[in-house]
C-alpha cells in the first residue's frame, strides 16, 4: 500500500464544487440531479457518478493530469479507468471484495472532511497479508479485528494506492443524512502498465535493457510461482550509468514456501537494472519500469 498526504492541489476547489450543489437543501438546479443510488444487497450501498462530469472540466482536468503523471512516475501505469465520485452517508458501505481484473492498482482520493466528522465509520479496510497465509507457519491463532483488517482513515487529500486483489471495502457508515458531512472519494484504478522515461534518454535504449532483462527472467523465476507486478526506479546519470535503482512498488506474491526465492528474484532484478550502462546524454534521467507477472 502506498499513501500520499496533500496529494493535490484541486482537492479545496473540487471539494468546494461539491458543496456548493447542496448548500440550498431546496434548490431543483439540475446538477443536483446527477447521483447513482447503488446498490447491490449484502455488498454495495453507495451514491455514485462519473468524477469527470461531475466537476469543472477545466478543474477536473487539472486533477486528473496530476493522477495520471504520478501513475507513470510511480507505479510504470500509463493512464487510469474512469473515476467515480462516491459520496457515503447513513447505511452506505461496501462488503470486502477483489478487483480483478480492473488494474494492477485501485487508488482512492478522500475529499472528506474527516477533522471533525460527525459520522461513524468509512474507514476503507483491507484484509492483512497475515489472513491470507493464517494456516501456514504454526496453524491458527487468536485474532482480533484489528489483527485481521487493517483500517486506512479517509482523511482530506490523502490518495491510497493499493493491490486491488487484496480483499478490501469501507466500513458502514453511521450518523449522517447530510451529503456534505458524509464520506466523499474519488476511486478508480491505475492501468495500462508500460515503462516511463523522463528525460532525454532514448526510449528505444531502455527498451533494449528491458528485453535483456526480461530474458533473464526466465531464469531466476522459473521454479517460482510469481504473481502481481514490480516497479522499479531507475535513476540514471548524464554519463550514462545507473546511480540508483529501487523498487517503488511490489505488489508480488508467492505460497510461503517460495517467498524466499521470491525475495532472491527481485533483488536479481533490481541488481540487473543497477548494472545497466546507457548512451551519454545531456541531462540525467529517470525509467520507471513495470514488470506485472502472471501464471496462467
Amino acid at each position: 500500500m502506498i499513501v500520499a498526504e496533500r496529494f493535490a492541489g484541486e482537492g479545496e476547489s473540487l471539494r468546494r464544487v461539491f458543496d456548493a450543489r447542496f448548500a440550498d437543501e431546496r434548490s431543483t438546479r439540475g446538477d443536483r440531479f446527477v447521483w447513482d443510488w447503488w446498490h447491490v444487497p449484502g455488498q454495495y450501498t453507495a451514491l455514485r457518478t462519473p468524477a469527470w462530469e461531475y466537476f469543472p472540466r477545466a478543474l477536473y482536468e487539472r486533477f486528473h493530469r496530476r493522477l495520471v503523471a504520478w501513475g507513470r512516475e510511480v507505479l510504470g501505469c500509463h493512464d487510469v479507468s474512469p473515476p467515480w465520485l462516491s459520496c457515503y452517508v447513513e447505511g452506505c458501505r461496501q462488503e470486502l471484495h477483489a478487483d480483478v481484473p480492473h488494474g494492477p492498482f485501485a487508488f482512492v482520493y478522500s475529499l472528506t472532511r474527516w477533522t471533525g466528522r460527525a459520522f461513524r465509520g468509512g474507514e476503507t479496510m483491507m484484509l492483512r497479508d497475515e489472513v491470507l497465509s493464517l494456516w501456514s507457519g504454526g496453524g491458527a491463532r487468536g485474532h482480533e479485528y484489528d489483527q485481521l483488517v487493517r483500517l486506512v482513515e479517509p482523511k482530506f487529500g490523502r490518495l491510497v494506492v493499493f493491490d486491488g486483489r487484496v480483499p478490501h471495502g469501507v466500513r458502514e457508515v453511521r450518523g449522517t443524512h447530510d451529503p456534505r458531512a458524509g464520506r466523499l472519494v474519488v476511486h478508480g484504478w491505475f492501468v495500462q502498465p508500460r515503462p516511463f522515461v523522463h528525460g532525454p534518454v532514448r526510449a528505444d535504449v531502455v527498451q533494449a535493457r528491458i528485453d535483456d532483462l526480461v530474458g533473464a527472467l526466465g531464469g531466476w523465476i522459473a521454479d517460482v510461482p510469481l504473481t502481481g507486478m514490480l516497479s522499479v526506479r531507475a535513476s540514471v546519470a548524464p554519463d550514462g550509468r545507473v546511480r540508483d535503482a529501487r523498487v517503488l512498488a511490489d505488489t508480488t506474491r508467492v505460497s510461503p514456501e517460495h517467498e524466499r526465492s521470491r525475495r532472491r528474484a527481485i533483488a536479481a532484478i533490481v541488481a540487473a537494472v543497477r548494472g545497466w550502462r546507457l548512451p551519454r546524454a545531456r541531462a540525467a534521467s529517470r525509467v520507471t519500469l513495470p514488470l506485472v507477472f502472471e501464471r496462467g
